[in-house]
């Protein structure tokens, strides 16, 4: 799947900083004419990796702007290929002359997702690195950009690539003996197949049961907060908003639809709903708020039920009491100061809770420090260094799975050796749609016009 950089046939340019005025913009070249385009512009090659400091002049040798060119040669740059980075001006009118006047030299606007494809090609990152190049533009919180670091760094790569060295293995042993029968081998070590397809199976099982952490982490813990009316549910999510979200009045049932906020609590990042309190005698619109509400509790990763902290606590509904485990749910006794003393509230049994005053801010630290503890719940008590799979992995680690059950079953049933080594091949391709080490154009198109472009 490696393309070396001299074979890929054009040169491409674009703007690698958001549009909009600035005080910089970086315009950023790859290609085989780089060279070239920089000895046109600049009137010499700068040092390696050392920015210059000159005139960008245009065709007709008019200054564009004064700039600054850092040059990296192939094969050690980002795509592999020569690359000239020209940081400018952040005038949209400046950047655009300069790509203009780059194409009238020969380049062609970059396509999404260009350069990051270009590295892949060129050896210099596998597939499941480049999806790791969206995932840290776009890691919402701490946690998220931790796991997505890890998956550039090549945490994911390495462990396909472990488990493709011993399936590799496996399969040279399964088919010696099919290539081979006339050849005095040894006798098929059946027993010790079986105990490498075994740990094969259950370290993909370890990889695929990240999937549901990585969808956490890349979309936001869905944290709903409920409970009776007036309690205090809209002004909490107005506190950890920081700003004034929903509509708070002492009247109850002021809250009829659900709102949703994502925000970073923590080193998370949450998709914090405000539901209509939970009113057995409600009627009408309220109704149907309260009905709203049941389904976001069903929906809930995490669960903040909020009780007034100067008040016996309310009878809970069957349905949001089964959903209160101590995993995913903490009670949160809100109004602290209204009290004089200790909450009269009560938590539901084996439910942590926080005091709190969302009016004042008073217990927030507490607040947050027990989410954080809950949301790091869902990493996998074995999740192997930090890897966070997406649906796409997913999908190919549940094939490979599926191969792998299949071998195991017809090297328990003595099927023929075709068969086994069938199935085992069925694996070591899905492996390889991971890493990108399969050729589907398809789904390269597919996943490289999700970046943006001048990435």
């Amino acid at each position: 799947m490696t393309i070396p950089a001299r074979h890929l046939p054009d040169t491409i340019a674009a703007l690698a900083t958001p549009g909009g005025t600035s005080a910089l913009a970086i315009v950023r070249i790859t290609g085989c004419d780089t060279n070239r385009l920089l000895g046109e512009i600049l009137g010499s090659t700068p040092p390696p990796r050392t920015a210059r400091r000159g005139d960008y002049r245009d065709r007709d040798g008019a200054v564009v702007d004064d700039a600054i060119f850092t040059h990296f040669p192939e094969p050690h740059s980002y795509t592999g290929e020569d690359v000239l980075e020209i940081s400018c001006h952040g005038s949209p009118f400046i950047a655009q002359r300069i790509l203009d006047d780059l194409y009238a030299r020969g380049c062609r606007p970059a396509e999404p997702g260009e350069f990051t494809r270009r590295a892949f090609l060129s050896g210099r990152l596998d597939l499941s690195q480049a999806e790791a190049v969206m995932d840290v533009i776009h890691a919402r919180s701490e946690r998220a950009l931790a796991a997505a670091q890890a998956q550039l760094r090549g945490a994911l790569g390495a462990h396909l690539r472990a488990l493709t060295d011993r399936l590799l293995d496996a399969v040279a042993q399964v088919e010696a003996g099919i290539d081979f029968p006339e050849e005095d081998l040894p006798p098929e070590d059946r027993a010790g197949l079986a105990r490498a397809l075994a740990t094969l199976r259950a370290e993909t099982g370890r990889l695929l049961a990240t999937r549901r952490y990585g969808e956490l982490l890349r979309d936001g813990i869905r944290t709903v907060i409920a409970g009776e009316p007036n309690a205090g549910k809209s002004s909490l999510l107005n506190r950890l908003a920081g700003r004034p979200r929903a509509i708070v009045s002492a009247e109850p049932g002021t809250t009829r639809d659900y709102l949703e906020e994502r925000i970073v609590v923590g080193p998370h990042c949450l998709r914090l709903i405000d539901t209509a309190g939970l009113n057995p005698a409600a009627v009408g619109l309220e109704r149907l708020g309260v009905v709203q509400t049941a389904e976001r509790i069903e929906e809930a990763d995490l669960l903040l039920l909020v009780l007034d902290a100067t008040r016996p606590a309310p009878p809970l509904p069957t349905a949001l009491a089964d959903r209160l485990t101590p995993g995913r749910a903490l009670a949160v006794l809100n109004k602290a100061d209204l009290l004089a003393g200790a909450p009269v509230t009560v938590a539901p049994a084996g439910l942590a809770q926080v005091t709190i005053s969302a009016l004042t801010g008073a217990g927030l630290e507490g607040l947050v420090a027990a989410i954080t503890r809950l949301a790091d719940g869902f990493r996998p008590a074995d999740d192997p260094d930090g890897v966070a799979i997406n649906a796409r992995h997913a999908h190919a680690l549940a094939q490979a799975q599926d191969c792998l059950a299949g071998a195991v079953k017809k090297l328990e049933t003595g099927a023929p050796a075709e068969l086994l080594a069938s199935d085992l091949r069925g694996a070591l391709s899905a492996f390889g749609e991971i890493s990108g080490k399969i050729d589907n154009e398809q789904m390269l198109d597919r996943l490289f016009t999700q970046f943006c472009i001048g990435k």
